[in-house]
């Protein structure tokens, strides 16, 4: 019954870190079609997903302490950018509502803002759960005798 948990646990890194891996692919792949990189702020996301691929196979493939500390270190890249990215869309439909309605502020501002479909005002907050993901993959990943 030992040897059961170091192997689910294994398991459980394994399939955290493919799902990050997925998720970065999926909403690169997303963001790409719909045509998110008219400028250099659309272009962050793009490339610190990218990055973020590469550090998941790294960790994958290596499970160093040197991979797992820069992996951690991209995973906060990405909740950060995921909360930027949240202001600057919240920002842009601002704009936009204020510039339709001058007369809209407090609450009803608001819930214009949050209801608005482009850019979606929520939508880089994806980008922070799987930075959340990512971390749980590694936790605790240096007082562990279990490596995948």
């Amino acid at each position: 019954m030992a040897d059961f948990y170091p192997s689910t646990l294994v398991s459980v890194r394994r399939y955290l870190l493919l799902l990050v891996c997925l998720a970065c692919v999926a909403t690169t792949t997303e963001l790409w079609m719909m045509g998110h990189h008219e400028d250099p702020w659309q272009w962050a996301p793009l490339g610190i997903m990218t990055v973020c691929v590469a550090g998941a196979v790294w960790v994958m493939t290596a499970w160093s302490a040197s991979a797992v500390q820069v992996f951690r270190g991209l995973m906060v890249l990405l909740m950060l950018a995921g909360a930027l990215g949240t202001v600057l869309h919240y920002r842009a439909n601002m704009e936009f509502q204020l510039e339709m309605d001058p007369s809209l502020f407090g609450v009803a501002l608001m819930e214009k803002i949050l209801h608005a479909k482009a850019p979606p005002s929520l939508a880089p907050g994806n980008m922070a759960l799987v930075g959340l993901i990512g971390l749980v993959a590694v936790w605790r990943s240096e007082w562990s005798s279990v490596e995948p």
